[in-house]
């Protein structure tokens, strides 16, 4: 009898367990997305301000060929 108890016992624990690993994977995974989504912003960002720097750097260039071109 006392078998069968203590295995109940050790069942509900890792029930419990499970129940709670459960919860803190929800947690790490609503971190996780926020996270993403925080590099996801600041890299569309940077790669904005790249783009529009490289921009102004091939219309300078422009600018300094043409009057050699004629």
């Amino acid at each position: 009898m006392k078998k069968v108890v203590l295995s109940m016992a050790l069942v509900a624990m890792m029930f419990v367990s499970c129940k709670e690993a459960e919860a803190n994977t929800e947690a790490v995974e609503e971190t996780a997305v926020e996270a993403v989504e925080a590099v996801e912003e600041t890299a569309v960002e940077v790669v904005d301000s790249a783009a529009a720097v490289a921009t102004e750097a091939v219309e300078a260039v422009k600018e300094e060929a043409a009057p050699a071109a004629h």
